[in-house]
Formats: structure tokens, C-alpha cells, sequence
């Protein structure tokens, strides 16, 4: 498919530093919980499984954002580079959130991403566990938004 937008930096082949910066990327866009900007990120006929759900293009990348920021209130993310080749990420993942009864969660899982030329992720496969939480037990409390550079990281939190 030819992309008629602007590149998505960093481009594949991805080494070390371009990789972190990509997931850095990504968790960033993520935790502003805006669907529409999220899905900038990915091709106009992006392919996804989220779970046990499947999706393709960007519409449907917002409506199912848009679904899941609904339910996940005071969402906070930390992304974390796994692997990369070519292409080719491999991320793992946790964030914490509540539902409207107020009940705490930690999901986590991995996800694997795979790139166009143009720094568009074309194929998102996300697998993800949900574990009730205590809110005494919650590892984020930065303010809504950006995860603060001096935060710490999954491995630093020992997730």
C-alpha cells in the first residue's frame, strides 16, 4: 500500500536505540487516551487482535479506544522493548485502571508490532491479562497524561 502521509520516525530496520525510542513512542500517544491520535500511529488498513478481538483500520482502531477508555478510567501505561528485528517489535507491557465501581486493575501482556517503510505499525498482535489490584497496591500515580522520564519502568517495579 502506498502511504501518502508523512513518515512515522523512527523508520525499520530498527536497531537498539531507534527501537526504545519507538515504544517510548508509542506509550506516550497511548497514555493520552485520545483514540484519534493513537491511531495515526498505524496504517490506514492496520490489522489488530486485542485480546480475543479483531479489528482493521483505523476507524475501527478509534471505536474500540474509544470503548475501552469508557471502561478503563484513570488509565496509566508503561510499555517496555522486549525484542525488535528488522521491522519487527516485541513489547511487553503493563497498566493500571479502575472501572466505574471503583475495583483496581493491573493488565499486562506482550504485544507484537510489525512496521511499513514509512514508520507505520501495519500489524498489532496484543495479548493481555487482567489481575484485580487493592488501590494501596498501585505502582502509578503520576498525573494523567505522560509517564514522567524519572518514573520507573516495568523492570524497575519488578512487573
Amino acid at each position: 500500500m502506498t502511504n501518502p502521509e508523512n513518515p512515522r520516525l523512527p523508520l525499520p530496520p530498527f536497531d537498539n536505540e531507534s527501537a526504545i525510542q519507538k515504544v517510548r513512542i508509542a506509550e506516550d500517544a497511548w497514555n493520552t487516551r485520545n483514540p484519534e491520535l493513537v491511531a495515526l500511529a498505524y496504517t490506514s488498513d492496520s490489522v489488530w487482535r486485542n485480546r480475543s478481538e479483531f479489528l482493521c483500520g483505523r476507524e475501527a482502531i478509534v471505536q474500540f479506544l474509544t470503548r475501552k477508555w469508557l471502561k478503563e478510567l484513570d488509565y496509566r501505561l508503561i510499555k517496555e522493548l522486549w525484542a525488535f528485528q528488522d521491522n519487527r517489535i516485541a513489547v511487553r507491557f503493563a497498566y493500571e485502571w479502575h472501572d466505574d465501581s471503583g475495583n483496581w486493575f493491573l493488565s499486562y501482556g506482550n504485544e507484537n508490532w510489525e512496521f511499513d517503510e514509512h514508520g507505520f505499525m501495519r500489524w498489532r498482535i496484543a495479548s493481555i491479562n487482567d489481575l484485580p489490584i487493592q488501590e494501596s497496591d498501585r505502582k502509578y500515580h503520576w498525573i494523567l497524561g505522560r509517564r514522567p522520564d524519572d518514573h520507573p519502568g516495568l523492570s524497575d517495579l519488578n512487573l
